[in-house]
């Protein structure tokens, strides 16, 4: 039998390279506090699927229409179906696709069920499992109900809206005219009538309700009523609280809206993917027909392989308790947070998320940026992300920090931990000294400090929460190269670098940060590398976090507008002789 070519082998064999970042990141996830509102950690049963040979076919097209009628004993008749198949074969492109149309078919009809609601059946459900992601979705919804020029309106992204709602710089704020209400500035909290008079005025299309950064409750059918009143579409966007919809814990649009569409990788906690529902049939064959062949080829049946195992365990008795505790989370960690001197957007959580005010922190006359926040809870060990709030103008001037509450609750974390989280939030937050400075070009830019003890602190807290180990030296040698060491060194250590050649030596000491009673000796190995050994190793894995915190920029030494040269890379050796 002759040789095949087909690679075999594992990654780590075939690919060591990319092997390390795969490990290096499943060890920034078990490490870090993600705080991410759009994250979540997929089970293992997801992500096997994910992996499957169901992503080496094409599929284009849908499996036969009456599949959506058949319970899922039905499709899993596999020697009946496959027997039909043989027999009428089905409206696919291509053939050998006959496992593809169960399989799809399954992850359509576990989301019917899952979401049926309102008084609407799984048998009145119409799905599309096929998008792959939540904008290409809501792409598809546009161009199944509208004509290019016609109005949609949706919430202000400075307010919590989407990109995908009718942003001028997304595809949707180009081809319709998007009109954006707002929240109330005074309570941050959807006004219904002041929408209601606005839609009667521009009349809209459609109306689209469903937020990634609103942290309130929706009242579906209020905005329906909004809809009726002109013959308006209602677009329910529940891509943030498809999980929190799922499991009773947020009121449900089914039956409400005429389209929903939702992401499946949020509070859902499935693979990267999209849906979307509607009870409506004259629409159904119109948004399946936007998304193929409108919108996109053929489905990732990977994904959708992956899709059906979440729709399957989204229906147990777990995860309702898991998204009940994400709501209780988010609503007690705000209030901790507020408790510390943090304001909370709206004041409180009644979802997966809340904002955090950033300019909650001032120093002499200057507030804290939400991207400055956002770097520095990161260098923390907690991951969030940079995000407006009501009253900013500037995206790229975002006042706010978007938390989520769902990978945190996936962990098991309660009151207990959130307390410890809001501390260790507050503690390096309310230790940063926003400034601000000219740039290139005149251009004021907002920037801030941290005082390092209060960073490792918070890295302690973070340690703790997480079950992470300290970081252990590997020796009582620091190695610090790039190449800005030389100057960056100069300035960090109180001795003449520059005045070292290749194998000289000096002995010396750091300067800022309190550790002037640590002697060292520091030698040049290479212009762009150097050795700096102590007499013990911890005080070199201090040293080590110290010198790594100056190149990064963030903490405090000599003043606030300091800042060395770098970035270095540093870290601790065996002894270097």
């Amino acid at each position: 039998m002759s040789q095949d070519f087909i690679f075999r082998g594992s990654l780590e064999e075939l690919d060591p390279d990319l092997s390390h970042l795969l490990t290096l990141e499943d060890q920034r996830q078990a490490e870090r506090i993600i705080l991410i509102a759009s994250e979540s950690a997929a089970p293992e049963a997801v992500r096997q699927a994910m992996t499957s040979t169901f992503a080496n076919i094409y599929a284009e097209g849908y499996p036969r229409e009456e599949s959506r009628r058949q319970k899922e004993s039905d499709i899993l008749d596999v020697e009946a179906e496959l027997a039909y198949y043989r027999r009428y074969s089905d409206p696919r492109y291509y053939k050998g696709v006959e496992l593809a149309d169960l399989l799809e078919a399954l992850a359509r009809r576990r989301a019917a069920e899952l979401f049926a609601a309102n008084g609407v059946s799984a048998d009145q459900l119409y799905v599309n499992v096929q998008p792959l992601s939540g904008a290409p979705a809501n792409n598809a919804v546009y161009t199944a109900l509208l004509q290019p020029g016609d109005t949609i309106m949706g919430l202000n992204l400075n307010d919590g809206g989407h990109l995908s709602h009718g942003s001028k710089v997304h595809r949707s704020g180009k081809l319709y005219n998007a009109v954006a209400y707002t929240v109330d500035p005074q309570t941050e909290a959807l006004d219904y009538a002041a929408i209601e008079a606005q839609a009667l005025e521009v009349k809209p299309k459609i109306i689209v309700a469903g937020y990634s950064a609103y942290p309130l409750l929706i009242d579906w059918q209020r905005f329906r009523a909004i809809a009726d009143q002109y013959g308006a579409y209602l677009l329910a966007d529940i891509a943030h609280i498809a999980g929190l919809v799922a499991a009773g814990v947020h009121p449900s649009p089914i039956g409400i809206a005429h389209v929903v569409t939702t992401t499946t990788h949020k509070s859902l906690c499935g693979p990267r993917g999209a849906m979307i529902l509607t009870h409506d049939k004259s629409l159904a064959a119109k948004l399946d027909r936007a998304i193929f062949p409108g919108e996109q080829g053929g489905p990732h049946l990977n994904t959708i392989a992956a899709l059906a195992v979440a729709l399957k365990l989204a229906q147990s008795e777990q995860f309702r308790t898991l998204q009940a505790r994400i709501v209780r989370n988010a609503a007690y960690l705000a209030e901790n947070l507020q408790e510390l001197g943090l304001r909370v957007v709206a004041g409180r959580s009644e979802n997966h998320l809340l904002m955090i005010d950033t300019k909650s922190v001032r120093h002499h006359g200057e507030v804290l940026s939400g991207d400055m926040a956002a770097r520095i809870l990161d260098l923390a060990g907690i991951v969030t992300n940079r995000n407006t709030i009501p009253g900013d103008k500037n995206a790229l001037a975002a006042s706010g920090v978007r938390i989520g509450t769902v990978w945190i609750s996936q962990l098991g974390w309660g009151d207990a931990e959130m307390e410890q989280l809001a501390q260790a939030m507050a503690t390096v937050l309310k230790a940063c000294q926003p400034f601000a400075y000219q740039g290139l070009g005149g251009k004021e830019l907002a920037r801030a400090k941290v005082d390092f003890w209060a960073l490792q602190q918070a890295r302690e807290m973070v340690r703790v929460l997480t079950h992470s180990p300290r970081p252990l030296p590997a020796g009582d040698t620091v190695e610090i190269r790039g190449a800005e060491a030389a100057r960056f060194l100069d300035l960090a250590l109180a001795s003449n670098v520059l005045a070292l050649a290749d194998g000289d030596s000096q002995a010396t000491r750091l300067l800022g940060g309190g550790f002037l009673d640590m002697a060292s000796r520091l030698r040049r190995v290479a212009a762009d590398r150097f050795w700096l050994r102590f007499s013990d190793p911890s005080d070199a894995q201090t040293a080590a976090e110290w010198l790594t915190a100056l190149s990064d920029g963030y903490v405090l030494f000599d003043d606030v507008y300091g800042k060395l040269p770098g970035p270095v890379v540093v870290k601790t050796v065996a002894s270097a002789g």
